[in-house]
């Protein structure tokens, strides 16, 4: 028997194109995505079962078979006890749930992104993370060169589902977005409070934000807490986040 603490990193998704879909119902994207500092923190008992959430974003998180976690158990043949402490927001479009079930991967010594896509479409960029481009279903990885770079996370008080996103893309007739996120107009429909969040940060800053993934979270370059202070207020967490490399440990700044 053995314990492991795992660290799992937020993944950012700065552009993502919807190139098509296939006859089995999976979207082909074309994306470009980079770890963040910000991270979930797993411990693992080999001695136990069950998953266990705490922390900021506990809420929500399935704990029976539905978590990703209890899917990467079952690929790798293995039983154990799991507490997640939840930093990564659920529903976020950070991909907490992919980057939790790829570090348990890492952790039984699988490495393969075909078997991880299997899991969840995020699943195996997160097992690789750092910066790539990603394409196919999500399991066809190259990688990039790392870059720094600095970004404000605001996250309101939403859960947006990625199939339903999905979904009202193809009721949509699969439009394209007049910035980097072809999924940001169909998150827009299908709900419809992330337009009052988009356009309270646009005041604030006076940039543009763009949805990451399918969202709820949406997010600026460069560190505005300060200008985006208020939100808090209003119900959603500013946090600053740094880009990582692989080997990345940190957590991101909370206020």
């Amino acid at each position: 028997m053995s314990t492991a603490r795992l660290t799992a990193h937020a993944k950012l998704t700065f552009s993502l194109r919807v190139t098509g879909r296939r006859d089995d119902g999976y979207h082909l994207i074309d994306a470009e995505m980079q770890s963040l500092d910000l991270a979930d923190v797993l411990r693992i008992d080999e001695g136990g079962t069950g998953i266990s959430v705490v922390g900021p974003f506990a809420a929500g998180v399935p704990t029976d078979q539905r978590n990703l976690v209890a899917r990467a158990l079952r690929l790798l043949e293995r039983t154990a006890s799991v507490e997640i402490d939840k930093r990564i927001p659920h529903g976020g479009g950070l991909g907490g749930g992919s980057t939790d079930a790829a570090a348990v991967l890492r952790w039984g010594g699988c490495t393969d992104p075909i078997a991880a896509s299997t899991i969840g479409a995020d699943v195996a960029f997160c097992l690789r993370g750092g910066r790539a481009r990603v394409t196919g279903i999500g399991e066809q990885l190259e990688p990039l060169p790392h870059l720094d770079r600095v970004v404000t996370l605001v996250i309101p008080p939403l859960h947006v589902s990625t199939p339903a996103v999905y979904r009202t893309w193809d009721d949509l007739g699969g439009p394209t977005a007049d910035g980097v996120n072809d999924l940001e107009p169909a998150a827009l429909v299908a709900e419809p409070a992330l337009r009052t969040w988009r356009d309270r940060i646009g005041e604030l800053t006076g940039d543009i934000p763009v949805l990451a993934g399918s969202g709820a979270t949406w997010f600026v370059e460069g560190r505005r807490d300060d200008a985006l202070a208020p939100l808090a207020g209003e119900g959603a967490r500013v946090v600053v986040a740094r880009t990582v490399d692989p080997r990345g440990t940190a957590a991101g700044d909370d206020r």
